[in-house]
């Protein structure tokens, strides 16, 4: 049970002033009766809303993919920064969506954003151990030496050793190409990890975040909401 002003708020369908004063001039109704009253409590999963005759269709959490392009920081806002939220569509807003995790202002890739606190809570904590896969283009060549090493854990420059991760090399060369997959998320963790092999990391792109996978038809700078069957994956991957 929610206050029905916060429902229409949250439902974007005006600020909570302008709700009230919606509510209150009588042209909200739930289920046959006109309420006039903002801070009634109402069930939106079982009450009928209607405002101005039109019935609300409800929604508590939403789940977005967006595929972050070079150029924007992981944040929510920033004076200085265009932020990945300062691409939402304005259809998505009055949901208050955040990301979950982040990416590094010069990578690409997979970025999932919602309003569902405890999901993301739970995808993140380092006890579910939810795997991140990257594509990434190095400087330098990578062999079997580094992909031990990355096996056991790599020490990086403030003395942490990471949890084992798995490097799964795609090209050798001068310029070399591999995924990489970890369960941790530390600041820059991956750059790190193959600077710490004395490597730099030229290009950088998360590909999947636990069982969702980067979807290659949505453009750089996009989003789109995620299927049931991904919403359902994902919280089954982290529910116990």
């Amino acid at each position: 049970m929610e206050r029905l002003d916060k429902i229409l708020s949250n439902s974007g369908i005006g600020t909570r002033k302008e709700v009230k004063a919606l509510i209150k001039q009588g042209n909200v109704m739930v289920n046959d009766t006109v309420v006039d009253d903002p801070g009634v409590h109402v069930d939106p999963s079982v009450d009928a809303i209607y405002v101005n005759g039109i019935k609300l269709v409800y929604r508590k959490y939403i789940y977005l993919m967006h595929n972050k392009k070079m150029g924007y920081i992981t944040a929510t806002e920033d004076d200085r920064e265009r932020t990945v939220l300062d691409l939402l569509p304005e259809e998505y807003r009055h949901f208050k969506v955040f990301p979950v995790g982040r990416l590094d202002k010069d990578s690409e890739g997979l970025l999932l954003l919602t309003n569902d606190g405890d999901l993301a809570h739970r995808l993140l904590s380092p006890n579910k151990k939810v795997e991140k896969k990257y594509y990434v283009r190095v400087a330098g060549g990578l062999g079997d030496n580094e992909v031990e090493k990355f096996r056991k854990g790599i020490k990086l420059d403030d003395g942490y050793v990471t949890l084992p991760a798995e490097l799964e090399i795609l090209k050798r060369g001068d310029i070399s190409e591999a995924y990489v997959t970890i369960v941790e998320g530390k600041f820059h963790q991956v750059k790190r990890m193959f600077l710490a092999l004395s490597k730099k990391v030229e290009y950088l792109k998360r590909v999947s975040m636990g069982p969702l996978l980067l979807d290659e038809n949505l453009k750089p700078g996009h989003f789109r909401e995620l299927t049931e069957e991904e919403i359902f994956k994902l919280k089954s991957a982290v529910k116990n």
